[in-house]
């Protein structure tokens, strides 16, 4: 699953579905689900060079909390090349928590402006993280692109470089690896 946030609810599936007729079914797509960092893990993606590109990952609250994924992401773009950089409190949320950011504006703003603050700290090239909601909350308030994990490691494994990084004028380029 590509989206962190529904990842963290299809593993909950069993629970979620107990005592009602799909339960056996919900158990199952549950015990089989994988967030895309878990099964591109296990893929032997080649290993790029050092890359002059820094990379502020965000950790989702959905991967990190709700999954329980924490270095998989990190250990991926770092694999590909990148420098991977954290924010201050890396744990806490951006303030988009699927739809907090609707019923409760003026904390999720707070919130917001406290992440955005410590991503940009560290001066990245880019942003990367593996939840929409978390993409779209950080990317109305930054000037560098917000792009998902796995548009950096694929174009590091020679697809195309993300749409959002073509229109940032000063972006270094990223080797393509072998």
């Amino acid at each position: 699953i590509n989206t962190s946030g529904c990842g963290t609810t299809v593993k909950d599936y069993g629970h979620m579905f107990a005592g009602d007729p799909l339960e056996a079914d919900a158990k199952r797509v549950a015990s089989i689900a994988k967030d895309v960092s878990e099964v591109l893990q296990t893929l032997d993606l080649p290993q790029g060079g050092a890359s002059k590109m820094t990379v502020a990952y965000h950790a989702a609250c959905s991967l990190q909390h709700g999954q329980q994924i924490k270095t998989a992401p990190k250990d991926l773009l770092k694999r590909a090349g990148f420098t991977v950089v954290e924010p201050k409190d890396s744990h806490l949320c951006c303030g988009s928590a699927g739809t907090y950011n609707l019923m409760q504006p003026e904390i999720s703003s707070q919130l917001k402006d406290r992440k955005v603050e410590t991503l940009m700290a560290k001066s990245p090239d880019v942003i990367a993280a593996g939840n929409i909601g978390c993409m779209m909350q950080i990317g109305s308030a930054v000037g560098v692109p917000v792009v998902h994990t796995v548009e950096l490691l694929d174009w590091a494994t020679g697809g195309p470089k993300p749409a959002k990084m073509d229109r940032a004028s000063d972006q270094p380029n990223v080797p393509i690896l072998r």
